[in-house]
């Protein structure tokens, strides 16, 4: 990214974070988990292939801060992946169904994700932060986004949206994600939305 470009950024990251912070603080938007759920297919057969990403994790002693900076370092990251990944579906790349992978030019949901995860740990955000999560769109299609648990809400990076938003400002319904302590684990998401969704998803 150029300097002036990066520049650029930075700065309406920083008018943006301004004006969420003093929205978000005043209500503060978690997602709801419950009880540890079924894995991913995709996702087991990446740890048997990387058993890395199954191992232990650990958070920021609970939700990470939300900085200025770590804020400007996710729309960063955001818009660098969602700008330079070119999506294609697995039966495309592969030849079958969910094959998650790190995408190096083309990708899916899970891919895009999987590399946000990645370059958001390598600048300090603990792994137990960053979660893959799984959601039904307002069409039935299922979909993947990376969930960041910070001290104002989990916020969504997504492919299919340029904005990081809350959780719950997204038209998607929750169904589950990586659990806290163990990437190799999911929970369950109570999405007490999934009628307003709906509803949403209607209206388009």
């Amino acid at each position: 990214m150029h300097s002036k470009s990066r520049g650029a950024l930075l700065v309406a990251a920083s008018i943006m974070f301004g004006a969420f912070t003093a929205k978000a603080s005043a209500t503060v938007d978690f997602m709801p988990t419950g009880s540890i759920t079924s894995q991913p297919v995709g996702h087991y057969e990446l740890c048997q292939r990387m058993p890395s990403e199954c191992s232990a994790t650990y958070s920021a002693n609970g939700p990470v801060h939300l900085s200025r900076e770590l804020w400007a370092k996710m729309i960063e990251i955001n818009n660098k992946i969602n700008s330079t990944i070119v999506p294609r579906t697995d039966m495309e790349l592969w030849g079958r169904e969910e094959l998650w992978s790190y995408p190096e030019l083309y990708g899916d949901c899970e891919d895009y994700v999987l590399e946000k995860r990645r370059l958001l740990m390598e600048a300090g955000v603990p792994a137990g932060n960053l979660l893959i999560t799984v959601v039904r769109q307002p069409n039935g299609d299922g979909h993947a986004v990376l969930t960041v648990n910070t001290h104002l809400g989990d916020f969504i990076l997504d492919n299919l949206e340029p904005r990081i938003l809350s959780w719950s400002q997204t038209p998607y319904e929750y169904l589950k994600r990586q659990a806290s302590d163990h990437a190799g684990a999911w929970v369950t998401v109570h999405d007490g939305r999934a009628v307003a969704v709906g509803a949403v998803g209607s209206n388009r």
